[in-house]
């Protein structure tokens, strides 16, 4: 009876073991951003099959709704008769069958939201993540895919996927590595380069003040560090796409292919150039620190749900931790650029009063429903800001009590070894790892800078690798209403008031649209505004709320016109240097001197 039972459940599943899905996307009207999409799912016995279009995508943990883009949603069976079906929530469409048939189905898919990194299309290209296209039935999510495009003639479509028989046909072994490949077609420019025995392609949408050649070098160097960390490359062939466009910025990583959106004209500069290659340092070490090994609760996805894990704070703020050092490692960015980056890292967690309130556990967990502004600001922090600077402590931890010989690399190392997907880590995990590198219970610390908000000594940690975070000689004490605040014409509305800070002590908040200082009128800059009082003083302040004038009293906080700088010591000792060199891979810069 129960092998009777178990061959029945089988077949009620799919009457063929791994067939073909089909996917294809036509696109006939690209001005208007839309393309029409047919799939083909294999033959089940099932009395309904439920077909879902995922509500986010991966690599960034929010719900997007991607099926409001979804119209004249219609199938049919094997004869092409029309098979019932009803939606049966927000992202999912019941398909009822009163016999064993493979089930096609046809829909519009509207795609103008080039920013979410999941469905584009315009007159010259379309950038397709399957998450914002493609739809997938539970029953058939390990089954190979088949994807066809039909694109105007001049595209040129890349993806990370195989190619299946022509130049605008993909294939994958399932759903997931579909999901996880996006496609990038139309009119672009193509690089192609080796490194090491791996091939390497970077597609460029969009005309911008890039310099090629010095990408193609410098993500030559890139890639070539993987070896800093990891022991292996999980990948023959990786894609880097890239977006030179306007109204949309940021990047995904995904299984062996990044998409990095920036401004067409903030490649030029220095400072333009080194973000961006910092995104591209960041999306690459994602291969590992993610798609190869990701936090119990992300793996595997659920695509149509919010999926919980308080270790994101490793997923991304570790990979942000190691995106400097792989640039300094292979000579991409110098010693004091890092310094540079380090520090705003560092004066942007000192001045986020969340770092107080929320863990980075918790953050991790509220990711999905973490908001933005000034509220966020004051109770909240993030899985990136506050992941970087805690893997930083461990790293310096690790570092100085092995000599050297020790660091987080051997921790990734090791989750990489141990903990690779299909099964995520958890929190024990990566305690357990610790424990075997060290010999010593990570268990008080964990709880001290992750399960708690964590308070870093950074004059104490910077110490041990030969560096200080001082104020610039010749600094300012300056007066200060611990606020930000934007021109709005004739007034500065205020958009982030610090918890605790002097505004907020005085009961200002957000919008509030600030008139006066002693009657006298504040003009379009705030610090200029307050040249003429000094910390300590009490003023008086006219403002606007609800569009009515209102008054208050306010006691002036201190602030610098320079902020503290990470910095090499100049009387940085031996030791100091050489924990230094085991940290970041390159000599103290006072190491000749």
């Amino acid at each position: 009876m129960k092998k009777f039972l178990a061959m029945s459940i089988l077949a009620a599943c799919s009457s063929s073991v791994f067939a073909d899905v089909n996917y294809s996307l036509a696109i006939t009207e690209p001005e208007h951003h839309l393309g029409n999409v047919s799939v083909e799912f294999p033959e089940t016995a099932q009395a309904h099959l439920d077909v879902k279009l995922p509500a986010w995508r991966t690599g960034r943990y929010e719900i997007l709704n991607l099926a409001n883009g979804v119209r004249f949603f219609d199938a049919k069976d094997d004869d092409g008769k029309p098979l019932k079906w009803e939606k049966i929530d927000h992202s999912t469409w019941r398909v009822h069958l009163n016999e064993p048939t493979h089930v096609n189905i046809d829909y519009q898919v509207y795609a103008n939201e080039l920013g979410k990194r999941a469905r584009h299309i315009d007159d010259s290209h379309a950038f397709i993540d399957a998450s914002g296209f493609f739809m997938f039935s539970e029953s058939f999510r390990q089954d190979p895919v088949t994807v066809k495009l039909d694109v105007p003639k001049a595209w040129r479509s890349v993806s990370g996927m195989e190619n299946a028989g022509s130049k605008h046909s993909f294939k994958a072994a399932d759903y997931d590595i579909l999901v996880d490949s996006p496609i990038e077609t139309g009119i672009n420019e193509l690089h192609k380069f080796t490194v090491d025995g791996r091939d390497y392609e970077l597609v460029i949408w969009g005309d911008g003040n890039y310099d090629v050649e010095q990408m193609l070098t410098d993500l030559k160097k890139l890639v070539a560090t993987g070896n800093v960390i990891w022991d292996s490359y999980p990948y023959e062939r990786y894609v880097f796409m890239v977006h030179a466009t306007s109204g949309a910025g940021g990047a995904t990583e995904h299984l062996n292919s990044t998409i990095i959106q920036r401004p067409r004209d903030r490649f030029g500069s220095r400072k333009d150039y080194l973000a961006f290659i910092s995104t591209a340092a960041h999306e690459f070490i994602h291969t590992w620190n993610v798609k190869a090994y990701r936090p119990k609760g992300i793996a595997p996805y659920d695509y149509t749900n919010i999926n919980y894990a308080k270790t994101l704070w490793i997923a991304e703020g570790s990979t942000s931790y190691f995106e400097d050092h792989l640039l300094v490692r292979s000579g991409i960015a110098k010693t004091d650029e890092f310094f540079d980056t380090l520090t705003k890292t560092i004066n942007r967690h000192l001045q986020t009063p969340g770092r107080e309130v929320q863990s980075a556990a918790e953050t991790s967990f509220d990711k999905w429903i973490n908001q933005g502004g000034d509220h966020a600001r004051n109770y909240s922090t993030n899985i990136y800001l506050e992941g970087s600077l805690i893997s930083m402590a461990l790293d310096i931890d690790l570092l100085e009590k092995s000599d050297g010989k020790i660091s987080y690399r051997d921790v990734h190392r090791a989750l990489y070894n141990k903990h690779r997907l299909p099964d995520g880590f958890t929190p024990d995990d990566v305690k357990a790892i610790l424990k075997e590198l060290t010999g010593r219970d990570y268990s008080a610390w964990w709880q001290a800078n992750v399960d708690e908000p964590a308070a870093i000594d950074f004059d104490a940690l910077l110490a041990k690798v030969g560096l200080g975070l001082t104020r610039p000689e010749g600094a300012k004490s300056v007066p200060s209403i611990d606020s930000f605040a934007k021109n709005s014409g004739e007034l500065l509305t205020l958009t982030h008031v610090r918890r605790g800070g002097a505004a907020w002590q005085a009961g200002l908040t957000t919008d509030d649209k600030i008139v006066a200082f002693n009657k006298k009128h504040v003009g379009k800059d705030l610090k200029a505004s307050l040249e003429t009082f000094k910390a300590g003083d009490t003023v008086t302040v006219d403002f606007i709320r609800r569009d009515a004038l209102q008054s208050t009293t306010l006691t002036l906080g201190e602030d610098f016109d320079k902020e503290k700088k990470v910095t090499a010591l100049k009387d940085a000792t031996p030791a100091q240097m050489a924990l230094f060199k085991a940290w970041m891979g390159v000599d103290h810069p006072n190491q000749a001197k």
